[in-house]
């Protein structure tokens, strides 16, 4: 196995992208919208509910670059590759359907001893090019540390010494990968029992951007009045796999200026760390 360095700081081509009304509407029911009895998620889950206009969630961006051109990381294991952390900030609100350019960047490979870590930037714009989010991520693959280069900047997170100013439980379901699949992104890792013993798990894992999801809808409901305008960026760290069927619980603690959270599974496992979102203040703060 080898990681090409070369990679780094190169950019693809802006890519053609659109996304329809039903797109929009798939991601939100893979995410868990509509399951939560106590919100309405009507505006996300359908278009034609008498007085409730289609809106999109906030963190539908993270998907629409699947199917654009990506640069290779080099000659790697992908059962060995898991998310490491993700972030999205958002312009505006996305219409339920439009279409635009999508492109990406290597922004870093770091060597964090047990494996590598690569960045990277995705840039959404509209077709005037103007931008609409701004997405960074990383992708860990286990066994390719160890090069001897930079490890990489850290910031510092650590949560408030109180209880929590909100809690938010959601429950995924055993076919929840099966779902958010659909919205485009058909790693076996998530699908194939095979594949995920192969990269050391014991049956497939919920896909990282889909609890990354599950806990924006949270953000969305408890800190941001159930306004997506209101839910300008969230980032967060991903610590351990979910498995679909599992029960996410995610705390909040609302700082000036942001909202910090860490998100755990029904035995206390952390899973989303390092937790921040840019909430504009509401009359529900």
């Amino acid at each position: 196995m080898a990681l090409d360095f070369s990679i780094v700081g190169s950019t693809t081509e802006p890519h053609p992208v659109e996304w329809t009304s039903d797109q929009a509407l798939l991601y939100a029911v893979g995410v868990g919208a509509g399951s939560d009895e106590s919100v309405s998620e009507l505006a996300f889950t359908t278009e034609n509910t008498q007085g409730v206009p289609q809106a999109v969630l906030p963190t539908f961006p993270v998907v629409l670059g699947h199917g654009a051109p990506r640069l290779s990381y080099g000659d790697i294991d992908l059962t060995r590759m898991v998310h490491a952390f993700q972030s999205v900030e958002i312009a505006a609100p996305l219409a339920p359907h439009g279409s635009g350019f999508y492109s990406s960047t290597v922004t870093g490979m770091y060597d964090k001893g047990s494996g590598a870590l690569i960045t990277t930037e995705s840039l959404l714009t509209g077709e005037d090019g103007e931008p609409l989010a701004l997405m960074a991520g990383g992708a860990f693959l286990r066994g390719e540390g160890g090069f001897g280069g930079d490890r990489g900047p850290s910031t510092p997170w650590a949560a408030p010494d109180r209880a929590p100013d909100a809690e938010v439980e959601q429950r995924t379901v055993p076919w929840q990968a099966l779902l958010y699949r659909l919205s485009g992104d058909r790693n076996p890792l998530h699908s194939d029992p095979k594949f995920a013993v192969a990269g050391g798990f014991p049956r497939p894992i919920l896909h990282g951007l889909c609890t990354y999801g599950f806990v924006g809808r949270a953000l969305l409901h408890a800190a941001a009045g159930s306004d997506p305008a209101r839910l300008r960026s969230i980032h967060a760290r991903f610590s351990s796999p979910v498995m679909p069927g599992d029960t996410l619980t995610t705390s909040l603690w609302f700082e000036d200026g942001e909202t910090l959270f860490v998100t755990r599974t029904q035995d206390g496992t952390p899973v989303l760390t390092q937790g921040r979102a840019v909430v504009e203040q509401g009359s529900n703060r």
